[in-house]
């Protein structure tokens, strides 16, 4: 069982930016697809942006497209999400995710079934 714990939450005016880091442990090695996802109050949790094993190959919601960037640590237990330009809109709740590296391919959010606990990103207007 891997173990996850998010941090770099915090508030921001729009227009600024957050740095979100992941940290993996317990039963931890490089064959995981990593995800972000977040959860608005009153609304369902949605994906955010993936990446590949490797770190070669990232997916992003079109929400986040040019503006966030994900990324995997040298290491690759460690996974980051780089937030600019933030809106209102993306306060959130984002939890970090991960799913078997051989989901990549047909990647779904069922495939994602190690959580952590969420960090709350806020962003004034």
């Amino acid at each position: 069982q891997v173990q996850l714990v998010e941090s770099g939450g915090g508030l921001v005016q729009a227009g600024g930016s957050l740095r979100l880091s992941c940290a993996t442990s317990g039963r931890t090695d490089s064959s995981y697809v990593m995800g972000w996802f977040r959860q608005a109050p009153g609304k369902e949790r949605e994906f955010v942006a993936a990446i590949s094993v490797s770190g070669s190959n990232t997916v992003y919601a079109d929400s986040v497209k040019g503006r966030f960037t994900i990324s995997r640590g040298y290491a690759k237990n460690t996974m980051y999400l780089q937030m600019n330009n933030l809106k209102p809109e993306d306060t959130a709740v984002y939890y970090c995710a991960t799913a078997p590296g051989s989901s990549w391919v047909r990647l779904s959010t069922a495939d994602f079934r190690s959580w952590g606990q969420g960090t709350q990103v806020t962003v004034s207007s």
